[in-house]
């Protein structure tokens, strides 16, 4: 089943609200400090690859007393799903257009994040390749820096490998509770699917790995 084309972006949409550069947080002028971006200070929540944006969508307007910072690498992904924002007037959400492992260790605070969720995050199939995974051992160590004690780690995929080896790796390098199991109610109860991906896996009737983990006191 092929990917569906991006829908195109209106030209007098503003997405000044909801579309940032990595290179927006780096320089002094706007540093990374939540309360300026959504006005307030709320639970912040995190995800890395959010693609299309449906995941940060719907949870936005479900959590409307948390707010959401998306990461996409791919420009045309994170300018959609910052469109889709804009769209719907979601204020309690916002897209960056960057890498998630830079933004994790340069940018993100230790203890600052209610919440991280990595959805079916890019394989990389060959042996040779898989270094380039996001779920790797600097990145899961801050993962957990900068996750508050009672925070959760949600991670789902659909490749086994994957599935099982970071979850040993997490437990090798992190002190992270768990893994603790989503059952199939737990993981459609505020929507049919979390993600594009997800309703194409569910489609194809493959099997999903789901699991999240918790930061407990030190």
């Amino acid at each position: 089943m092929g990917r569906r084309s991006l829908p195109k972006i209106q030209g007098d949409l503003d997405l000044s609200r909801h579309f940032y550069l990595l290179e927006d947080f780096a320089a002094k002028e706007r540093p990374w400090n939540p309360e300026l971006l959504f006005h307030r200070n709320a639970p912040l929540e995190l995800e890395i690859g959010s693609g299309k944006g449906l995941f940060i969508r719907n949870a936005a307007i479900q959590s409307q007393n948390h707010d959401f910072i998306g990461i996409e690498i791919a420009y045309r992904y994170a300018l959609t799903s910052a469109a889709q924002l804009s769209k719907r007037n979601i204020n309690n959400a916002i897209m960056v257009n960057g890498d998630a492992a830079r933004i994790l260790h340069e940018i993100v605070p230790d203890n600052s994040l209610h919440a991280i969720h990595v959805y079916f995050p890019d394989p990389w199939w060959k042996k040779a390749h898989k270094k380039r995974r996001i779920l790797r051992q600097d990145v899961v160590i801050r993962i957990e820096q900068t996750l508050q004690t009672g925070g959760k780690f949600h991670f789902w995929t659909d490749v086994e490998e994957y599935y099982l080896t970071t979850l040993e790796l997490l437990k090798q390098t992190t002190k992270l509770c768990g893994p603790f199991p989503v059952q199939e109610t737990e993981a459609s109860d505020d929507m049919d699917y979390r993600t594009h991906f997800e309703r194409r896996t569910r489609l194809h009737e493959k099997p999903v790995y789901r699991t999240y983990f918790v930061k407990s006191e030190e």
